[in-house]
């Protein structure tokens, strides 16, 4: 805990811990000298069967000669697309891009066709690198149709194909000196005007957010942890590299299941664990089923979403080690503010902690971005190295994002105590949060629209204990039509990831408007849970 008195919300940085001159390949290198023959990585199978494992000599040697390799077909700086779920292919072409000074762009594995191909298109991306398909959905077969029509892609590449995936090209090339300030990752968010935009994240930024990160949360050095955050999220990334960086063993299940979770938990003696509040409520519920032994754990860390105090209660209780809450965003790398395993339980369970260490971070009056006093609600704002070098060809949505003075806003609203811990209050934007995963209205909004059934659209987020919050679409349909909620769902099921389908349906013959004309968002949803559309239909 840092030891402060502010009379406004303005927490400085904070430098006990020094920032590394690091990159994403560097790191695997420093490790694998450090810790040759420690376990780097363990992959599990969906009984909890361990398949293959790399100690840190051997998952650099992969890498390094998988860079070696993607030099002879790509150049240093050109952009690839990895679409898979969490197989060790992945963590080990995050590596082996690094070292190549080849850019990462993720990709969530539950896209469909038009949401990949804006995200290649959008990226100027020359490869796709996949595996054959993620949960029924047909990834390889999506990947080739789209490739089809942009004549830049050269490659589409199955990275669970050994032979493929390490094929050698024509360049002729040395492997490049890669440095902390060049960009390592795109993610892309979902956009409020519609369009996903693509934040711009460099080594510098993802490796010291990582280990500080893991540092403040009072991780040890050879820890065993359980990845269950998917990698194409900031969270999942931030998980090996900050583990890289402590010499430690990463247990890997290729997707999220909470009676597996909790088997792994006991069976591989998990001492560490990060996930968002959905996953652990759903861990709960498995447990009750089948109880496991947690006497392993030492800590937990959870964020994407507010987590509830009781919630905290029960995963403290149950796995008998602290959940420790952070916040963020993709666009810091992604960890802002933590609460640290020293903090009250008070602190733990209405704050989401203090800024993370060489973390400057300010609450500002949205209308003049001046600081205000403690205690006065305002837009969070962070600074530091942790902040992307911005949108990817996107300047003025770059401009409206970081401030003259480097100030990165949040879009998020929240107060700042004395102390300097930070209160979560609301959200200057619309943004859904269902299940850690943020989703943007304006972009469901779009494809609803598309069908030629809907007249207008409102979507917005409703409180679930489950997800957090969930999507529901107040849908004004076209003059005499009668909407069909199947033909609705099949539509949005066709050009978007299941989870923005929304779950809610509402059928509308008008819309609450403000004087400007504008849909009241904030009224439609008041109404639903006071009860006014007692016809809305949940999916």
């Amino acid at each position: 805990m840092y030891h402060v008195t502010l009379s406004e919300s303005h927490f400085p940085p904070q430098t006990d811990v020094e920032l590394r001159d690091s990159t994403v390949g560097s790191i695997l290198r420093d490790a694998a000298v450090r810790w040759p023959d420690a376990i780097a990585l363990e992959e599990v199978d969906e009984s909890g069967e361990s398949m293959r494992t790399w100690t840190y000599a051997q998952l650099n040697d992969e890498a390094d000669a998988l860079a070696t390799a993607l030099l002879t077909r790509f150049r240093p700086g050109e952009r690839i697309v990895l679409w898979a779920n969490n197989v060790p292919e992945w963590i080990i072409c995050a590596y082996a891009f690094g070292m190549a000074g080849i850019v990462l762009v993720t990709a969530n594995p539950g896209y469909q066709p038009r949401e990949l191909d804006y995200v290649v298109r959008q990226s100027s991306a020359v490869a796709v690198f996949v595996v054959e398909s993620v949960r029924g959905n047909p990834i390889a077969e999506i990947a080739r149709t789209v490739a089809d029509d942009i004549p830049a892609v050269r490659e589409i590449t199955d990275i669970r194909d050994r032979d493929t995936l390490f094929a050698t090209g024509d360049l002729q090339q040395p492997v490049p000196e890669v440095v902390s300030s060049d960009i390592a990752q795109i993610q892309y968010t979902s956009g409020s005007t519609g369009f996903p935009k693509g934040v711009l994240l460099h080594h510098r930024g993802l490796v010291n957010n990582a280990l500080l990160t893991t540092k403040a949360s009072g991780g040890n050095d050879g820890a065993r942890v359980l990845l269950v955050m998917p990698l194409f999220h900031t969270a999942g990334c931030m998980t090996f590299l900050g583990l890289c960086q402590r010499g430690g063993h990463l247990v890997m299940p290729p997707m999220f299941d909470p009676a597996l979770a909790n088997l792994l938990l006991e069976t591989r003696e998990i001492e560490e664990l990060g996930a968002v509040p959905t996953m652990l409520q759903f861990m709960l519920d498995a447990d009750a089923r089948e109880p496991r032994d947690f006497s392993s754990m030492r800590v937990m860390v959870s964020g994407g979403a507010m987590v509830a105090p009781e919630l905290i209660r029960r995963v403290e209780t149950r796995f008998g080690c602290p959940l420790l809450t952070v916040y963020g965003l993709t666009e810091a790398s992604p960890i802002i503010t933590l609460v640290r395993a020293g903090h009250s339980a008070t602190d733990r369970s209405e704050t989401v902690g203090q800024a993370n260490t060489q973390c400057e971070i300010s609450i500002r009056d949205p209308q003049s971005n001046t600081v205000v006093p403690v205690g006065v609600v305002g837009e969070i704002c962070a600074r530091g190295y942790m902040v992307m070098a911005g949108y990817n060809d996107n300047p003025e949505a770059t401009a409206a994002t970081i401030d003259a003075e480097g100030w990165l806003h949040t879009g998020d609203l929240g107060t700042m105590d004395e102390r300097g811990f930070v209160k979560i209050t609301g959200r200057l934007k619309e943004m859904i949060i269902r299940g850690g995963e943020n989703l943007f209205p304006v972009e469901i909004e779009n494809v609803l629209l598309e069908h030629g059934d809907v007249a207008q659209v409102a979507v917005v987020g409703l409180p679930d204990e489950t997800w957090g919050e969930i999507v529901a679409a107040f849908v004004l349909p076209r003059e005499g039509i009668t909407l069909d909620l199947n033909a609705l769902k099949a539509h949005c099921r066709a050009q978007m990831a299941a989870q923005k389908t929304p779950s809610v349906w509402v059928e509308v013959d008008e819309y609450p408007l403000t004087g400007s004309g504008k849909v009241q968002k904030f009224t439609l949803r008041d109404r639903y849970l006071d009860g006014f559309y007692d016809g809305a239909t949940i999916a």
